[in-house]
């Protein structure tokens, strides 16, 4: 799905730099056969790039057509994880992240 793309590669551009200052992270996303992401923040810049590479500390796994309930609020977060429709490593980095990136 384009919108996924497009909403992840457009992050660099929306994130506030004031409120990644000295924050670094690493996220993988996997949307199956809509694609793979990996989403890099360090010294106060976001980086997204197609495919996986590194060692994330957050893997967040759904279908596209679910990324995209969630983005515009038509599903909610937790009954997705409960559901088994959004599988996330370390629900605690993408807490820590997930304001920041508009993804809550």
């Amino acid at each position: 799905m384009n919108d996924i793309r497009q909403f992840l590669f457009d992050l660099p551009q929306k994130v506030n730099p004031d409120a990644v200052a000295g924050l670094s992270t690493l996220f993988h996303f996997d949307f199956g056969e809509a694609g793979q992401f990996t989403l890099q923040l360090a010294d106060g810049k976001l980086n997204v790039t197609e495919g996986l590479s590194g060692e994330p500390r957050c893997k967040v796994a759904t279908t596209a057509e679910t990324f995209a309930k969630l983005l515009a609020g038509d599903l909610n977060p937790m009954m997705a994880m409960m559901t088994g429709k959004l599988k996330i490593s370390n629900p605690g980095e993408m807490l820590k992240y997930a304001k920041i990136f508009g993804l809550a």
